[in-house]
């Protein structure tokens, strides 16, 4: 493949992440979070190298996803959909073995249904709403639930679990009141796993119950945003110069000429734009590097390209095919998440498919591999 652009991906920091995760919250164990993509890295790729690092809990966000998924993975890996189980989908989802995470009493009702209709039981999650808003059962719902426990006979619960809204700082009064409620709500099912914590949780200085759902954490995402970030970056990314260029003082560069010289300035311009998920908001403000040089983008992002002011670089590293990192040892997502007014899971979430990917595998995965390949050699 001939690309502009080349992402490279560390399995092996995604393997330590989980075993960071893993150490820090056990006895609890760690499910790993692969929606949307596995955060744009391949959630195919993401989930094997979790399972061979013992993950035996997986969750997506829709049913497509697990879809996609479920066929790529071992068998007896339960895949969960968290955004639940949309009208039409009971038989489908019964007939992949998905597991749906049931956020509201309709959708209870109609899972309840689906294993009636089956003659069996069906596993599902039980989420609650402890003050999000979002997902989950709210209280009065969850009333009208108790009341009518024949809707549960047929359903096989794995979890109840519910989700923090303000995880990335520890010490918002909101965690506690949420882990309160949490327990308070929980009490009513029990014998039923629990789980509350999200990666920013599962660095929070307390128990994490039967099971931690870790998201951006295993992608090198900071779990707190005002505290160092013990995780590995997962990620790296590197285009190449498409083209180079003098222009004079006084000369503007790309869309609305928003960048003016003031000096004879070296222009580089690498095939990586808005298409390929990088903010068009950097323009005039991110920044990228070469040979370890901090080089500014001069001009608005493109669709398919950003121009640089690469003048301070040496003239031996500017030729075209050189390589311009974006994301590396000098500046990784949150930093550029920062940069753009965002978050590091939307930097990672909107990574291009245009872009070469490159897999480091996990020490562990390659071990399997390697033993499973002396098992049947002749």
């Amino acid at each position: 493949m001939v690309a502009g652009a080349r992402l490279t991906i560390d399995l092996e920091a995604l393997a330590a992440n989980y075993r960071l995760i893993r150490d820090r919250v056990a006895p609890a164990a760690v499910g790993g979070v692969v929606k949307a993509n596995g955060y744009g890295l391949g959630a195919a790729q993401v989930a094997r190298t979790l399972i061979d690092e013992g993950c035996r809990h997986l969750f997506v966000a829709l049913q497509g996803e697990a879809e996609a998924l479920i066929p790529e993975l071992p068998a007896g890996i339960p895949v969960y959909i968290l955004n639940g189980l949309l009208p039409g989908g009971e038989a489908s989802c019964a007939a992949l073995g998905a597991v749906p995470v049931l956020n509201s009493l309709d959708q209870i009702e109609r899972w309840s249904a689906e294993a009636a209709r089956c003659d069996t039981r069906l596993p599902a999650v039980l989420q609650v709403d402890t003050g999000m808003s979002r997902m989950g059962l709210p209280g009065d719902e969850i009333a009208q639930l108790l009341a009518r426990p024949e809707l549960l006979r047929p359903i096989d619960l794995h979890f109840i679990i519910s989700h923090l809204a303000c995880a990335d700082e520890p010490g918002d009064a909101a965690n506690a009141a949420q882990e309160t409620h949490f327990r308070t709500i929980a009490a009513s099912f029990p014998g039923v796993p629990l789980a509350l914590d999200n990666s920013g949780g599962s660095f929070h200085a307390r128990g994490h119950f039967d099971l931690v759902r870790a998201g951006i954490a295993l992608y090198g995402g900071a779990p707190h945003g005002n505290a160092p970030n013990p995780m590995r970056p997962t990620v790296h990314l590197e285009a190449r110069i498409a083209q180079l260029r003098t222009i004079p003082p006084g000369t503007g560069v790309g869309y609305g000429l928003t960048f003016k010289t003031t000096r004879e300035t070296r222009i580089a311009t690498i095939p990586v734009g808005y298409a390929d998920g990088w903010p068009r908001c950097l323009g005039n403000r991110g920044w990228a590097y070469i040979a370890g040089i901090r080089v500014p983008f001069a001009g608005r992002v493109s669709m398919d390209s950003i121009t640089l002011d690469v003048t301070d670089v040496p003239a031996e590293h500017l030729l075209p095919g050189a390589w311009v990192e974006l994301l590396g040892p000098h500046q990784g997502i949150d930093q550029v998440a920062a940069d753009a007014g965002t978050i590091s899971y939307e930097i990672l979430t909107q990574l291009s498919r245009r872009y070469e990917r490159v897999y480091l595998p996990s020490a562990t995965s390659a071990r399997i591999r390697s033993t499973a390949s002396m098992k049947t050699a002749p």
